[in-house]
């Protein structure tokens, strides 16, 4: 490990995959000890954006969907990649969650920015909370199946905590929107779970 102050300098990068949405790279590292070590760096070219949508009931809409690098089906919040890099991500964000949802919103805020794994990603989500939903009709890919559910905020923390929901966009999007709400009911305590 580097101490503060000491560098660990890129030497090379080769590109090892292209593909449709992330290329795979090999860098070489110098580290401060002057030794070398190859790295996987993965770059998601576009970035994302997702929501958290909530109807006038309270109720958060999610989407389940099957995700093939887990071999099983997912409940997340609404979310996708941005059409161009320099697609605003409020865009994006109002995009996805009328596709997959079959929802929109003119009242859409952002929430809250993540880099979902910074050890060999560069992929960031901006992460928006949309409500007075209307709804409208989904327009889904031709390669998305997805369900749309309506869920109260407390039992979908309970199954962040019980490990049954484990996307990290959408642990980290629904605690800080459960953390938006204990604040507005005068119910925050930071340090608290």
């Amino acid at each position: 490990m580097s101490k503060m102050g000491e560098q660990i300098t890129r030497i090379n990068r080769e590109l090892v995959h292209s593909g449709t949405i992330l290329d795979i790279y090999k860098d070489t590292m110098e580290l401060p000890n002057g030794k070398t070590e190859e790295w996987d760096f993965v770059s998601h070219r576009k970035g994302a954006a997702a929501v958290v949508a909530v109807r006038e009931d309270g109720k958060v809409l999610m989407v389940r969907q099957y995700r093939p690098s887990l071999e099983r089906e997912t409940l997340e919040i609404p979310a996708g990649a941005r059409d161009s890099v320099t697609e605003d991500t409020k865009v994006t964000a109002a995009r996805e969650l009328e596709e997959e949802t079959g929802y929109k919103s003119d009242k859409i805020g952002f929430l809250i920015s993540l880099k979902t794994t910074v050890a060999f990603c560069d992929e960031f989500v901006d992460v928006y909370l949309a409500r007075d939903l209307v709804k409208t009709e989904q327009h889904l890919d031709d390669a998305e199946d997805i369900v749309v559910e309506a869920w109260d905020l407390d039992d979908l923390c309970d199954l962040i905590y019980m490990g049954r929901i484990q996307d990290a966009k959408t642990v980290a999007s629904i605690l800080a929107y459960k953390n938006i709400v204990n604040i507005n009911a005068g119910d925050y305590c930071p340090g608290r779970a």
